[in-house]
């Protein structure tokens, strides 16, 4: 395994949500020799960074010109975390510009300069599930049901057919929640959204289901909390032998309602949930159930502790959102949970 501290690293998307909780996760190792690539727009992301060591900040326009002419010399890791990850987006131009040929770029550069590549895919990929949510079935049966997924999926295809997956490792992850995603808008996690509806009018707003076998807020997801998603990323790049896709999640399905409950109870609060219509643009590309198959992550020596549910909102909420910290903000004086 690697000695973290002894290692260069470049993150991109290292502001953003996921990004700049793997530069934690790695400043906790003692590695702060990382470079930040990301692109600052009018949100606030800006401010999962004052809390972090790292040794420079790049935009990621001018990444690709710097990497080629030697700028920013080697690396002994890139993590790719950078993208467009709005399910929503509806520009198939861009998301394949952005999520597609940026990413089979740094991939060739990062193979040709020997560094370790790590990139984030998406369970996004699975579509509806019905050809499983395993990462070791067939790539060609997958069928994602939005842009955002397809991209992602394009991208797999792509380092399978030049076998670049026996020397790089792809990252599936599920439904991550946690701290520093507060910039992220509406793609912020329901966990985030509800902890706002709560202060502001004490209910938290579910969607409705549209499918008989789902009664209202038993759709379920695979809630996965940042900090164990960082552990999976950093054991899987640390080893030796791991190569290709893998499922980064908690392996457990869960119900809204029961993460409502969750939000709830760590608010000290008795449950209040009104259910609300979906809106039609994507009642046909909703996931109504995802579950990680967590077999190749397990083969692979990922046996350490993760947080519960329950443990993970209680972190989340009572540790972070309700004092308005950061990973790295004041964390000697965190509750133990």
């Amino acid at each position: 395994m690697k000695n973290w501290s002894e290692q260069r690293v470049l993150v991109t998307g290292g502001a953003g949500f996921i990004g700049s909780a793997l530069v934690w996760g790695l400043n906790t190792r003692g590695c702060d020799r990382v470079v930040v690539c990301d692109r600052f727009g009018r949100d606030v992301k800006w401010r999962n960074l004052t809390p972090l060591r790292f040794e420079d900040y790049v935009d990621a326009d001018d990444l690709m010109v710097r990497l080629q002419n030697g700028a920013l010399g080697n690396f002994d890791s890139v993590f790719h975390l950078g993208a467009c990850s709005s399910t929503t987006e509806s520009d198939a131009a861009y998301l394949l510009r952005n999520n597609y040929e940026y990413t089979k770029l740094l991939a060739a550069w990062s193979l040709e300069k020997d560094a370790r590549f790590v990139y984030a895919s998406s369970a996004a990929t699975y579509g509806d599930g019905g050809a499983g949510m395993s990462d070791t079935g067939s790539l060609e049966s997958l069928r994602p049901l939005n842009m955002y997924g397809y991209s992602k999926h394009l991208f797999d295809l792509y380092a399978a057919r030049l076998g670049w997956h026996k020397c790089t490792i792809g990252l599936k992850y599920f439904n991550v929640f946690g701290p520093n995603e507060d910039h992220k808008g509406e793609m912020r996690s329901v966990v985030h959204k509800s902890f706002a509806q709560v202060r502001e009018h004490g209910v938290i707003r579910l969607f409705k289901s549209y499918r008989q076998e789902y009664a209202d807020g038993e759709q379920k997801r695979d809630f996965l909390y940042v900090k164990d998603a960082i552990e999976m990323t950093l054991h899987l790049a640390a080893s030796k032998s791991a190569c290709g896709l893998y499922n980064i999640g908690s392996g457990e399905a869960n119900s809204w309602n029961k993460l409502a409950r969750t939000v709830f109870s760590a608010l000290g609060m008795s449950p209040r949930v009104e259910y609300i219509e979906m809106p039609e643009t994507f009642r046909d590309k909703y996931q109504y159930y995802t579950c990680a198959d967590l077999t190749r992550l397990r083969a692979a020596g990922f046996n350490c502790p993760t947080h519960s549910l329950e443990a993970a909102v209680t972190d989340y909420l009572q540790n972070y959102l309700v004092a308005d910290w950061r990973l790295g903000d004041g964390e000697g004086r965190l509750a133990k949970v």
